[in-house]
């Protein structure tokens, strides 16, 4: 297992995310490549890129992720708006690509509360399998909802039934444990982790899960509301995260914070997940 968090590059770019590893004590980490929140992509020179690049391989950490923005929706109704999340999705993947990042995270978008949901799914299919052919060397990871109104995939049915329209063996799989536990999975019991676990192998998607959030949930299970806690401090709890990290599936995995408070803290989350899984 790999332990990591969301970090900011800042204005030290790599060196600035390795020094936020090190003061979390990550082994890995994820990170924006442009303004989470703005519809300008990326904005980095190839000499930026390569620097990046370099001092992130020589760092020994690993695996590297980002998160594409969070305006993108890649099954949007709205024309103009899926072909501008497409743009956008597409220069993020480009921008991975040169700076050496391993994997990009992009939500399984939302298709309209009124939206026919094969439609949807379509839409998000045809833009995943777009941004996943515009940079080999990085790996597109979708990003399962919090079953909120209208998304395509907030279960591991929907999530299979989204990769197999995709039709891709390179688009993997982001599971946040924020998010299932509010759409319904009972991650607070060594019953529920089961459940999640056989659903991930019934539908044959244990082998693709590439990233895993790590966060708490501060509001109870099924309320379909995505609000993060701090590692055991939600409703998941102790209990539920040694049954997660308790499974022989999840050996391989990578663990990424996005679980509020500043580096001390998210060493705390860390630490925690370390005792928890008994490395």
């Amino acid at each position: 297992m790999r332990f990591g968090a969301h970090v900011k590059r800042g204005a030290e770019a790599t060196r600035g995310v390795v020094k936020e590893c090190h003061d979390r004590g990550a082994d890995c980490a994820q990170i924006f490549v442009s303004n989470p929140r703005a519809w300008a992509g990326p904005t980095i020179r190839d000499d930026q890129a390569a620097s990046f690049r370099e001092a992130w391989r020589a760092s020994g950490l690993g695996p590297l992720a980002a998160h594409a923005p969070y305006l993108v929706n890649i099954a949007s109704p709205n024309p103009a708006f899926l072909e501008r999340s497409r743009q956008l999705a597409s220069a993020t993947m480009l921008a991975c690509g040169r700076m050496g990042v391993d994997l990009l995270v992009v939500h399984s978008g939302a298709g309209g509360t009124n939206g026919d949901r094969d439609e949807a799914r379509e839409r998000a299919a045809e833009t995943l399998r777009r941004t996943a052919g515009d940079a080999e060397d990085v790996r597109i990871l979708v990003e399962l909802m919090a079953g909120t109104s209208g998304a395509v995939a907030s279960t591991i049915p929907e999530a299979a039934a989204l990769l197999e329209a995709a039709g891709d063996d390179r688009i993997g799989l982001c599971l946040d444990t924020c998010h299932l536990f509010a759409a319904g999975y009972g991650l607070d019991t060594p019953e529920g982790v089961g459940e999640l676990f056989a659903e991930l192998d019934v539908h044959g998607l244990t082998e693709r899960v590439g990233l895993v959030h790590a966060n708490d949930s501060m509001h109870p299970r099924g309320e379909r509301r995505d609000r993060h806690e701090n590692i055991g401090d939600g409703h998941i709890g102790i209990g539920g995260w040694r049954a997660i990290l308790d499974r022989p599936e999840a050996a391989d995995w990578t663990f990424v914070l996005e679980t509020p408070g500043d580096a001390q803290r998210h060493a705390a989350d860390i630490a925690r997940l370390r005792e928890l899984a008994g490395s």
